[in-house]
C-alpha cells in the first residue's frame, strides 16, 4: 500500500475528484491550506493598500492506494491537476505500514 499526497490549486480539485473516481480510487481526504513554493506568494490591492500575500490558498488530497494502483493514479492526478504555470503543486508518495478499518476491524488491502 503506498499514501498518494498532493497539493494542488483549488480550482482543479474537481477535476483531480473526476480523474480519481474513473480508475478506481473509492476514498480521498481533501484539507484547505495555505502555503508557498517558488510561487513565493504575491501582492493584492484592498481597498486601496496594498498588501502581501505571502501564503496561498492550496488543496491538499491524501488517499492510500494499493501498490498496483499508484502510478495510474499519480499520472491521473498530473494529467488533472496540470495547468502549466507556476504553483500548479506536488505528489508525494509514501509506504504505509498497515491500515485497519475501525468498524469491521479489516487490515490492509481490504480496509482501503
Amino acid at each position: 500500500m503506498k499514501k498518494v499526497e498532493a497539493i494542488i490549486k483549488p480550482f482543479k480539485l474537481d477535476d483531480v475528484r473526476e480523474a480519481l473516481s474513473t480508475i478506481g480510487v473509492t476514498g480521498l481526504t481533501v484539507t484547505e491550506v495555505k502555503g508557498f513554493g517558488r510561487q513565493k506568494g504575491h501582492t493584492e490591492m484592498y481597498r486601496g493598500a496594498e498588501y502581501q500575500v505571502d501564503f496561498l490558498p492550496k488543496m491538499k488530497l491524501e488517499m492510500v492506494v494499493a501498490e498496483n494502483l499508484v502510478d495510474q493514479v499519480v499520472e491521473s492526478l498530473i494529467a488533472a491537476a496540470k495547468t502549466g504555470k507556476i504553483g500548479d503543486g506536488k505528489v508525494f508518495v509514501t509506504d504505509v505500514a498497515r491500515a485497519i478499518r475501525i468498524r469491521t476491524g479489516e487490515e490492509d488491502e481490504e480496509a482501503i
